[in-house]
């Protein structure tokens, strides 16, 4: 017993200073562990891992959402694989800008990044910890995880890989997702996961992968070769994506994952991440491509197709199989054939292209990640307005620069000529019919085509117009494509649609000469070959700037939710009437999104003088007013109109004599000064006209108030007395203006009126409140409103004297406006038209539907022409009085 007790003393002493050693030597702590990335390695390995990660960009669009989070939040990073650069990118990026930073890895080993004496302490503190416990230590048990997530420190979770899955699935290993639901649980605070995902490759997947796949991975899941490679040779390529942070109080407190145990609660919630960084990374890469052939394959092999065509068989007594053949050769005929290398192609052809001819594409970035977002959800239906043939080319190719993918286009046959056509459909064109009208089997196939996309979950390009607007105006809605577009998905293509409206503009158009042709009756030249090799000329000048203007977009679900209607129960006319009204929706909201530019307002300002010839100063007064009116309504400018008022409008008034649109009176005249008189060209009215109507949709209620009050005669009057003669000229242009049914007519007047006080126009009576007081600088001022309206009263005036004359309806619709046409040309000869811009095929078009809808459709229906020719007459009157 003697020996035994110095024995214990001496091994009780080992046992001491062995314990101070460790203590020592692990310092202030001993919960180290490889997960925990504290960021103090090496100088070299800082400087690699910094010059990899500066070059890889980080959007501020991105940021926003991490600096929403609160400041009291836990925060967790998650991406789809497993990836040390995602961990290491967030890390060194966000640390830098001060924002929440991962540290902890979640199933991540930093062993070779740490400095050498941190990896020796993590060694000694783990060989310490299963000397006395006999089982490693982990971040879980030790409750290590929590007390730093509690710490503010953030962390970083993987979501799927195989070898994670095969220990949590088989070993039972702890999931990082099921610990952080747990400690939801117990705490107030929200734990916030942030789903992030570096793409390295933004093109679309094929089905089929190729051999580079094979290799060296897919697109999705690139190799560690092809992501290194990617790296080095093209860093400024790769996106980081940050998608909408997913708050874990809120998730676990729904009804649907309530009620499951925590173990199916961490499988929904798994998915549900994963769904998203799916969604996401759709949003810029696009759906997985299939060829053509699989894509026709899948078509005509439709259950449900194949009922219709061999019900179609039998009621026409067509043989089935010709029916089938027929049916093929309709969607070889329409159908696009998506592929990579024509729209490369087309990129590097049009970066050139539009370089050379225009001075800029105006976007704003935020509209473009607002409808990257909506994709992340439901496919993208895009509606821009359709000015030109360019239109067809600049969307996609905007698109493709911002890393969205191409949308399918729905394009005229017209344009399916070699070699254009198989260029257009390899980036997305799918070619339609100018009309489907007894084309029943041709209608289904497209039908099926639209579905198709649409289950693909391909982004579609429509032009509810129909075709592109000669005028310069918003022409109305065509119902056939947009009814098949909701139609499917009524019959389940999709969970919802997300409908855009763009609004793109141009300084100036490369067809302007061919409008005006056409507007004056003459016949539109065919798209050819030679026709493009004529394009050349385009070439060498310059159209100024495009304008693109992406409005909110509008999901389907929640707008037949407001509106509380149920279109699978809707018979076939309330189906039509419901596309129609949501076709004016689009229309308007197109409208609302024009863009001002400088060109329309002086084109205004030219054509609205009472006299081909004026000054300078007094072109400048009407243009000042206009201004003033826009920016009090909040109207969007052009950034040379923010930028530099005067110059922007001086470089029009040069661009226009340059052109000949207007000239000297004084030829000898060497600088325009504010007293130069300046003369408008009779022969280029129409094209000024054009330019005017790009910015009219601004000044319509305007002048239709004007209007208004011009005929009260009174310089003292009411709002309510405007409302009648508003309604009327409302009706009497749907045609030609389009508005939003539900603001009624006193709500517009409202509006206009706020306007007019703000001008000087009008002033409130001092002692009635309902009563407001023209100013005599206002009179002046009204004028040059209501003539926004004067060629439309000439037009339509002119289509009055002509049913006196001749009874239409023994013309169809395009006969009957040329007749019309070839009528307003003899009297502006005779000068009882003055305006040239009034003599326009589609005014008289518009004007003949009008009054054929009122039954006024000849000469036996003298009382109300004579009615309408009074109304019109007098009108026009007061405006050049």
């Amino acid at each position: 017993m003697s020996l035994l007790k110095p024995l214990k003393n001496l091994v009780t002493k080992t046992r001491a200073k062995v314990r101070s050693t460790i203590d020592y030597l692990l310092g202030d702590t001993h919960e180290y562990y490889t997960s925990f990335y504290p960021g103090n390695q090496s100088v070299i390995i800082r400087k690699i891992i910094t010059h990899l990660v500066k070059k890889v960009p980080l959007d501020d669009h991105n940021l926003d959402k991490i600096k929403g989070i609160h400041p009291d939040s836990i925060v967790v990073f998650t991406s789809k694989n497993k990836r040390f650069f995602d961990f290491l990118y967030l890390h060194t990026r966000l640390k830098a800008l001060e924002l929440p930073f991962p540290e902890l890895g979640f199933d991540l080993r930093f062993f070779f990044l740490l400095p050498v004496k941190r990896v020796c302490r993590i060694l000694l503190s783990h060989l310490d910890y299963f000397l006395h416990h006999f089982h490693i230590k982990d971040i879980y048990t030790s409750g290590f995880a929590e007390r730093t997530l509690l710490d503010q420190k953030a962390g970083f979770v993987c979501l799927i890989e195989e070898d994670d899955f095969y220990k949590r699935f088989i070993k039972a290993t702890p999931d990082p997702l099921f610990h952080l639901i747990e400690l939801q649980k117990r705490i107030d605070r929200s734990v916030v996961i942030v789903p992030e995902d570096i793409i390295y490759v933004t093109k679309p997947m094929h089905k089929n992968p190729g051999l580079a796949d094979i290799l060296f991975g897919t697109h999705e899941k690139p190799g560690l070769i092809k992501r290194v490679f990617t790296l080095i040779r093209t860093p400024e390529k790769i996106r980081v994506e940050v998608a909408g942070p997913v708050d874990l109080k809120e998730f676990i407190s729904r009804p649907e994952i309530e009620r499951l145990d925590a173990e199916f609660q961490t499988h929904r919630l798994r998915s549900h991440l994963v769904d998203i960084l799916n969604r996401q990374r759709k949003s810029i890469t696009g759906p997985v491509l299939k060829s053509r052939q699989e894509i026709t394959e899948d078509i005509l092999t439709r259950k449900s197709l194949r009922e219709f065509l061999a019900e179609y068989a039998a009621r026409t007594e067509t043989p089935l199989r010709k029916v089938n053949k027929k049916a093929a050769g309709y969607i070889n005929e329409i159908a696009a054939n998506y592929n990579l290398r024509a729209i490369n192609f087309l990129n590097w052809l049009l970066n050139w292209v539009f370089s050379n001819i225009f001075d800029g594409v105006v976007v704003n970035q935020d509209e473009i990640n607002r409808m990257r977002e909506k994709y992340a959800q439901a496919p993208l239906i895009l509606v821009p307005c359709h000015k030109s043939h360019l239109d067809y080319l600049l969307l996609p190719w905007v698109m493709f620069k911002h890393n969205m993918p191409c949308p399918h286009i729905a394009a005229g046959k017209n344009l399916s000529f070699w070699p254009l056509g198989p260029v257009f459909r390899g980036a997305g064109a799918f070619f339609l019919r100018r009309t489907f009208q007894g084309a029943e089997l041709y209608t289904r196939i497209f039908a099926a085509y639209l579905e198709k996309l649409l289950y693909e979950g391909f982004n579609i390009k429509i032009y509810i117009e129909g075709g592109r607007s000669r005028t310069g105006k918003l022409l109305c809605p065509k119902p056939g494509g947009l009814a098949m577009m909701i139609r499917a998905y009524l019959n389940g293509a999709c969970e919802d649609l997300y409908f855009v409206p763009i609004y793109v503009g141009y300084d100036r158009v490369l067809e302007e000469d061919a409008y005006l042709k056409e507007i004056e009756g003459g016949k539109k030249s065919p798209e050819t070959l030679k026709g493009l090799l004529n394009t050349r000329k385009f070439l060498k000048k310059k159209y100024g700037k495009v304008y693109l203007k992406f409005d909110e977009p509008l999901s389907m679900n929640t707008y037949l939710q407001d509106k509380n209607i149920n279109l699978k129960r809707a018979t076939d006319k309330e189906y039509m009437d419901f596309v129609k009204g949501f076709g004016y929706k689009l229309i308007n909201s197109i409208n609302e999104n024009t863009v001002a530019t400088p060109h329309g307002i002086i084109a205004s300002a030219i054509l609205n003088c009472s006299q081909n010839t004026f000054t300078k100063d007094q072109m400048l007064r009407r243009v000042n007013t206009y201004m003033n009116f826009l920016t009090f309504n909040s109207a969007y400018l052009s950034d040379t109109l923010v930028m530099d008022q005067d110059n922007a409008f001086d470089s029009v008034i040069r661009n226009f004599l340059s052109r000949n649109f207007i000239e000297l009176a004084d030829e000898d005249e060497e600088e325009i000064t504010d007293v130069t008189t300046l003369i408008v060209k009779h022969n280029k009215r129409a094209i000024l006209d054009y330019y005017k109507n790009s910015v009219i949709c601004f000044f319509v209620p305007a002048a239709y108030t004007a209007v208004a009050i011009l005929e009260t005669d009174r310089f003292k009057f009411s709002p309510s007395d405007l409302v009648l003669r508003y309604k009327f000229l409302q009706k009497m242009f749907t045609d030609e203006f389009s508005f939003d049914e539900e603001v009624m007519a006193e709500e517009q007047i409202s509006r206009v009126i706020k306007g007019f006080i703000n001008e000087g126009i009008l002033v409130p009576d001092p002692k009635k409140a309902d009563i407001l007081n023209l100013t005599s600088e206002g009179l002046r001022k009204l004028k040059w409103f209501a003539a926004f309206l004067t060629p439309f009263f000439e037009s339509y005036s002119t289509c009055l004297l002509f049913l006196e004359k001749e009874k239409t309806d023994k013309y169809d619709v395009k006969e009957r406006a040329k007749k019309i046409l070839s009528f307003g040309g003899k009297l502006y000869k005779r000068n009882q038209v003055q305006h040239k811009e009034s003599l326009s095929l589609i005014n008289y078009r518009n004007a003949a539907n009008y009054f054929a809808r009122n039954n006024i459709n000849g000469s036996a229906d003298q009382v109300q022409i004579d009615y309408h020719k009074e109304i019109i007459d007098r009108l026009a009157r007061l405006i050049s009085g």
